[in-house]
């Protein structure tokens, strides 16, 4: 295969290379995958204004996300299991993100532990949390997070039950992984891989084994993990969580307007609208469509950002100009990791920064904060 020019080149090398039901989490929605489906269609639905005569010089993407400087405004998301994608993942891609200039968003569920991360990198990273029904783990996670000195809390309101994704039932696969007959071929025909892991010693929920109670070893984690997301948590939450976190508060998985209001009053610093990449309610609408009207309702009262779909630096161009004022990328940079570790991870970067420069110039703009509404054809 000649050098990858484009995520979806990322996408067939990491195919390849990480085990199907390590893939196959990463690649999945809910149900019959529509929303997911829908997250990247209707980007492509959005056309793009080509102006011409215009100075292209001196261009530049640097922006500003909840106040923190970023070479672009983009950041990585928080992914599930990043490490099984390739050994040490979430280390390799906050090394990748800070030598960038962008945010690096650690998940609850990662292999790789907050002081893993914090270990590898010099500059502070963000936290996604994930409130369990277990508080007083969740207020140890915040305290983990503080002394990792993470500059932002992510907190997800869309997963207080999971919605079910018919890969990973059929590729029965659990938190933790539970290894089957058919599981043992699929690592044993991707030996990169497994060498890979071999080197690490990280191959479960670092955040978790030895820091939840009762949880020691990956038999009591699967003990642990049934039915610990908390089904009450609501907004009156979000207030306790906000005081004793203390710094700036994203909260991530937006969908609808009156969401977005109920947000604002919260106080938080940013929302992001997401639908979980298409995993959580499968309907929902895309990610894109519903942005310019959240913009419109709230946008200038917190900060917008979105999730979901982006594949290229023309998708995020394209949610730049319909207001958001970040963006992040999920499955883009884990495929960038699959196929090539840390390298792969800056390779995707690379790819949608040069997209996401170039479109700029073609719809006549020199500098990312000026894009607005105006470069969308027929807006």
């Amino acid at each position: 295969m000649t050098a990858p020019l484009t995520i979806a080149d990322l996408k067939q090398l990491a195919k390849r290379r990480v085990p199907k039901m390590f893939f196959q989490y990463a690649d999945s929605g809910s149900w019959t995958e529509s929303t997911y489906e829908a997250n990247e269609a209707d980007f492509r639905k959005i056309k793009l204004r080509q102006r011409v005569l215009v100075d292209m010089t001196n261009r530049t993407l640097e922006s500003t996300m909840i106040g923190q400087k970023v070479s672009m405004p983009v950041a990585l998301a928080p992914t599930g299991m990043t490490g099984m994608q390739h050994a040490d993942g979430e280390m390799l891609a906050a090394r990748a993100a800070e030598e960038f200039g962008i945010p690096f968003t650690l998940s609850t569920m990662s292999i790789c532990s907050i002081e893993d991360v914090a270990s590898a990198t010099t500059k502070p990273f963000w936290f996604q949390l994930y409130v369990m029904q277990d508080r007083d783990f969740v207020m140890s996670l915040i305290d983990r997070a503080k002394a990792a000195k993470c500059s932002a809390l992510v907190l997800t309101a869309d997963l207080q039950i999971l919605g079910q994704r018919h890969n990973d039932v059929r590729n029965g696969l659990s938190a933790p992984p539970k290894f089957a007959p058919k599981h043992v071929w699929q690592v044993a025909t991707r030996p990169s891989w497994c060498w890979q892991m071999l080197q690490t010693k990280r191959h479960s929920f670092g955040n978790i084994i030895g820091h939840a109670k009762g949880v020691n070893d990956v038999k009591s984690l699967s003990n642990w993990t049934t039915g610990q997301f908390d089904q009450r948590l609501s907004w009156s939450d979000v207030a306790w969580i906000k005081e004793y976190w203390g710094g700036p508060l994203i909260i991530k998985g937006i969908l609808d307007v009156e969401d977005a209001k109920a947000a604002v009053d919260t106080g938080a610093d940013a929302i992001i609208i997401s639908n979980h990449g298409g995993r959580q309610l499968d309907g929902a609408p895309s990610s894109i469509s519903v942005l310019p009207g959240i913009v419109d309702a709230v946008g200038d009262k917190i900060e917008v950002h979105i999730d979901g779909g982006i594949r290229s630096g023309q998708d995020v161009l394209r949610a730049v100009a319909l207001g958001a004022k970040g963006t992040y990328i999920g499955r883009p940079f884990l495929y960038g990791l699959g196929a090539m570790g840390k390298d792969g991870v800056t390779l995707a970067l690379e790819i949608i920064r040069k997209e996401m420069d170039l479109s700029m110039a073609f719809c006549g703009k020199r500098d990312i904060k000026t894009v607005d509404r105006g470069i969308i054809a027929g807006a």
